[in-house]
């Protein structure tokens, strides 16, 4: 029940809402965007930081092989399932606000799960992660978008972009130098001290938005309905990839699909719906969707390939295993950079086309190279630079055409996707791969699998092609302060 200022056509509607940001000095900015993005890369490194150090937790906790897969889904299954509820609560409370209630619960979950004496402690706290996790990264999004405008918003978002594309690769470098170092508990105590500084020092440069009352409400049933919704799908996919247990995940799909119909039911009756169709019928958001749902899958899913092929195939330390990812998180580094400076001049189209080109010929070359270290990992770089600018190039396209009452939500949906692909990548590529992955003496399953990524890559460059919108981003568009 909040209003966010009326009419936005109305040409005081910035002024009038956020009259105290407007001469807000480029410094504070930008140092506004380091510490969103800091708390960003903490979230998606905890995506898989915690893959390299699942034997060492599991032998000390007593995880058995059956339930260690749920130190992952405890994260990701609220995570992807709240992203919609963090995201409209984003636009109906402010987001600064929802931001730093966020940061608080994820940073505080993050030092109860270091400190976790057994199984049920490690997975209520990593739950606790993901809750945090849900409210704080589509209201960071939304406060980045808002906060830049025109070609200034194009570098934050590319530098956001980055974020997103090299916090995975760097969870696998971080996961094997902190396991192998101070231990498997430091992967969560490595982030109090990013949490604290940035729930201190980000109300300094980043004002409170001033909501007005109105008849707004957030519609819970269809909170809970979405919620369960991608929970369930999630879940469903990530239980397919695991061979114990593929009825299971059918169920858990068929299910979600039912509980989707409810959602749309619900909200085409509601009188505030939580999402607006007219978002998703927007090409720019369509398409930043598919882009977002491809990348994702062959960012992560080729991630969980190589460091299974070093580790129990060729047999290296979680050590040596995270440090062979470093060239690989620089590629992806690298390649969000290069996007961010060509989505201005050249646009979306052209550059989410020739990044899923490159990402096609990186996993090719990784097909045809698993035998031989050096080689595969140049493989999965190259991958890496092309899926790096499909993260850039994502988010720009999706955020083009936002409302300023919109940042959250639409920034939520697009978010919900990288976890859908996430998941969609790793349960795909763990199948096709199953013969290697139950004996990783033999290679077959893997090269298919990188084979599977490559036509993948491929059919996401022909789809970026003809989805997203052509021409250069508009360079002028105006400013909302979120």
């Amino acid at each position: 029940m909040f209003d966010l200022g009326g009419p936005m056509s109305h040409p005081s509607f910035v002024q009038r809402i956020h009259p105290q940001t407007q001469a807000a000095p480029g410094r504070g900015r930008w140092l506004a965007l380091l510490l969103l993005c800091a708390a960003q890369f903490m979230l998606i490194l905890d995506i898989t930081v915690i893959n390299i150090a699942l034997p060492q937790i599991a032998g000390e906790l007593g995880l058995d092989s059956g339930s260690a897969s749920w130190a992952i889904t405890a994260y990701v299954i609220p995570f992807g399932g709240l992203l919609l509820f963090g995201g409209r609560l984003s636009d109906l409370l402010g987001s600064r606000r929802v931001f730093l209630v966020g940061l608080i619960l994820f940073t505080v979950s993050s030092l109860l799960a270091g400190f976790a004496g057994s199984v049920a402690a490690l997975l209520l706290a990593r739950a606790g992660q993901g809750i945090g996790a849900a409210l704080l990264s589509p209201s960071a999004l939304a406060t980045v978008t808002g906060r830049f405008a025109g070609a200034e918003r194009h570098r934050a978002l590319a530098i956001w972009g980055a974020v997103g594309a090299v916090g995975a690769a760097a969870g696998v470098l971080v996961g094997g130098l902190l396991t192998d170092g101070p231990g498997w508990r430091w992967i969560f105590f490595i982030n109090i001290p990013v949490g604290v500084v940035v729930a201190i020092v980000l109300p300094l440069v980043v004002p409170a938005v001033t909501v007005l009352r109105s008849d707004r409400r957030m519609d819970l049933v269809g909170a809970v309905l979405v919620t369960l919704g991608v929970g369930s799908l999630i879940y469903g996919i990530t239980s397919i990839g695991d061979t114990r247990q593929p009825v299971g995940g059918i169920a858990l799909i068929i299910a979600a699909v039912v509980l989707f119909a409810l959602f749309i039911v619900r909200e085409r009756k509601a009188a505030d719906p939580l999402l607006d169709f007219e978002i998703l019928a927007r090409r720019p958001v369509r398409a930043g969707i598919v882009v977002m749902l491809a990348a994702s899958a062959l960012l992560v899913g080729s991630f969980f390939l190589l460091s299974f092929i070093l580790q129990n195939h060729h047999g290296w330390s979680p050590l040596v295993s995270g440090l062979a990812f470093l060239p690989v998180a620089l590629a992806t580094l690298a390649g969000a950079h290069l996007s961010g400076r060509l989505v201005s001049h050249a646009g979306g189209r052209a550059v989410a086309t020739s990044a899923f080109v490159f990402a096609a010929i990186g996993t090719g070359m990784a097909a045809l190279t698993v035998d031989v270290v050096p080689l595969l990992i140049t493989g999965v770089s190259v991958a890496a630079v092309g899926l790096g600018s499909s993260f850039v190039a994502a988010t720009t396209t999706a955020m083009s055409q936002a409302q300023p009452d919109e940042l959250g939500i639409t920034s939520a949906v697009i978010n919900t996707f990288h976890e859908l692909g996430a998941a969609l990548g790793v349960a795909t590529l763990s199948v096709v791969a199953a013969s290697s992955l139950a004996a990783p003496r033999t290679v077959d399953g893997f090269v298919a699998a990188f084979v599977t990524a490559g036509v993948a890559a491929a059919a996401a460059a022909l789809a970026s092609l003809l989805l997203v919108p052509a021409g250069k981003p508009a360079t002028d568009t105006p400013r909302f302060m979120h």
